[in-house]
């Protein structure tokens, strides 16, 4: 009885203030007309509707502030002109040093008059291929090049050959190739501990792989009436999330780190967990620092919140399946753990397949069907197409199979153990040299180096001037080496880390110096607070790429060595 007078009390107070509210507006519209009434009510709703629409985008406020400031800046005349000479002598720097070509070279800008002959064209390819100067078949480059077996090369132009005119958008006209990417799928789907309901595609490549996963599960979050599905994910994840909320109208929320491991912080993850989240990703391991990220902690999230759960191993894919077989068990990270619903995995990286080939797997066929696109009402029949692609190479599909045919099991793991030990060694040793550490425990084939003492893209330039071709990081400043077979082969391991220990003895010596060339470009990119002048740089040197003009002699600004790398 007592509660229900305290709630009479309570419902007397809230009419109350009902009332002295409708007095108030009464009092203050007695004076106005109708249309008054009316034309205030409107102004007030399209107001409270524009300024909804202003604050709530998938860019926040403050960066759209941020981005408006930095162009009004470089409107100032002399401020605008400076930046502007600036990033037109990055612009010149880039163009010389990838478009420079050998003492007597053109560029062709027109089909020749008259067909060229065989042996022509040949020779026409050994003139171009004088151009490379980077020697990947010894194992000085991280990544890129996965292996580049000479037998194995053979076998897939020899493949390739034989399925160079095939198109798995025909099936009828050839089954074969249907056959071949329906088991490359199966293969590996098993490799992944799929069940029997677990299916998947063949794609383009890793990109590909990520966009229709991230495709798949912006339409299912929109079928469950999410108007701005969101990707949650940590910040080291790959950029193709990136370009996936940029395409399909998403936004991606990076989780921060684990500034000790490197791994994502689960704790961060679930707090940002909201309505709109559309999946949660891991990955195994990630890019920058090759650390594997916890999946079965972020699963759990995935099935307590029952939102759809990618694991990334489009780097490592092929080489964690075969790990524990190799003598380097791992967490599970694959379909054994419940909540994971699609991984990606590169065939084109550690599998060893040609460039241009990848799978996306899921562990149920109702994610696929949202990965694929339909349209049954166009003029020339009924359209449908399981990826991005509509016609697709079949000889790169075909060289795959014969690839992973060819490796078989065995022929994984002992690669798998050689690469392994090799990452090992180097993050041992390293981990040693006084001067710079190995970011997190990485376990699988990528090693990140920092320092404390000095800036580490000095290491970076010092490594090019020896020979090396490594990848450059930022936020932070960092280096990493991703080792393939090529890194096995007798003393590339053992070369590399005198290497390192030598140039790092030279720079400790003065570790306050300067920057100089390709690093001190990227340590300003990563300083830049406009980002836009970054993206202005980044679209000068993807216009480099398709340039047929002969650079200019005599435009390099930088100081110190010039060369991408």
């Amino acid at each position: 009885m007592a509660s229900d007078g305290a709630w009479e009390v309570y419902k007397e107070m809230v009419l109350l203030y009902l009332e002295e509210g409708r007095r108030q507006v009464n009092s203050r519209c007695v004076d106005m007309e109708p249309w008054q009434i009316i034309g205030a009510t409107v102004i007030t709703t399209l107001g409270a509707v524009w300024i909804k629409g202003f604050v709530f985008q998938q860019e926040s406020l403050p960066s759209r502030i941020k981005k408006l400031c930095f162009r009004l800046i470089r409107k100032i005349p002399f401020v605008g002109a400076n930046i502007q000479s600036q990033l037109n002598k990055a612009l010149d720097d880039m163009s010389s040093s990838l478009c420079t070509l050998k003492e007597g070279m053109s560029y062709t800008k027109q089909l020749p008059s008259k067909g060229l002959s065989q042996s022509q064209v040949l020779d026409k390819i050994q003139e171009y291929e004088t151009l490379n100067e980077v020697q990947w078949e010894k194992g000085c480059v991280s990544g890129a090049v996965y292996w580049g077996d000479e037998s194995l090369t053979n076998l897939l132009v020899k493949v390739y050959g034989d399925f160079a005119w095939s198109n798995p958008l025909h099936p009828d006209i050839f089954p074969g190739v249907r056959k071949m990417e329906a088991e490359v799928v199966r293969m590996a789907c098993t490799l992944f501990h799929g069940g029997p309901n677990s299916c998947g595609t063949v794609t383009s490549g890793g990109t590909e792989s990520i966009l229709m996963a991230c495709k798949a599960y912006r339409d299912m979050a929109y079928e469950r009436g999410v108007k701005y599905p969101e990707i949650l994910a940590p910040v080291s994840v790959h950029a193709a999330f990136d370009k996936a909320a940029h395409y399909f109208g998403m936004k991606l929320v990076h989780v921060a780190l684990d500034k000790n491991t490197m791994q994502v912080d689960v704790k961060a993850m679930k707090r940002a967990i909201n309505k709109n989240t559309a999946m949660l990703v891991c990955s195994t391991p990630q890019f920058p620092h090759g650390i594997m990220d916890p999946v079965e902690e972020v699963a759990k999230l995935a099935v307590r919140y029952n939102i759809p759960m990618h694991v990334d191993a489009c780097l490592g894919g092929f080489l964690i399946v075969f790990m524990a077989k190799a003598g380097y068990p791992l967490s599970p990270f694959d379909f054994r753990v419940k909540g994971v619903t699609s991984i990606s995995a590169d065939t084109h990286k550690y599998g060893y397949a040609p460039k241009g080939s990848s799978v996306i797997l899921y562990s149920d066929t109702k994610y696929r069907h949202y990965q694929y696109f339909v349209a049954p009402d166009w003029q020339g029949g009924i359209y449908a197409s399981p990826s991005v692609a509509g016609s697709r190479p079949g000889g790169i599909i075909a060289a795959c199979w014969a690839t992973m045919m060819h490796m078989g099991e065995d022929g994984y793991v002992n690669a798998t153990k050689k690469i392994i030990s090799t990452a090992r060694k180097i993050q041992k040793e390293v981990n040693q040299i006084k001067g710079v550490f190995v970011f997190g425990k990485p376990e699988v084939s990528v090693v990140a180096v920092g320092s404390n003492d000095f800036d580490i893209f000095r290491l970076s330039n010092a490594l090019t001037t020896k020979g090396w071709n490594l990848n450059t990081l930022q936020f932070p400043s960092s280096i990493h080496i991703c080792c393939t077979v090529l890194h096995t082969q007798s003393g590339v391991a053992d070369r590399f880390i005198r290497d390192v220990k030598e140039q790092v003895a030279i720079i400790m010596k003065n570790p306050q110096e300067k920057t100089t060339g390709m690093g001190a470009i990227y340590g300003m990119a990563q300083s830049i607070p406009d980002r836009s002048m970054v993206t202005e740089i980044s679209r000068g040197f993807l216009d480099c790429l398709y340039s047929t003009e002969v650079a200019k002699a005599n435009t390099n600004h930088m100081n110190g060595d010039g060369k991408a790398h």
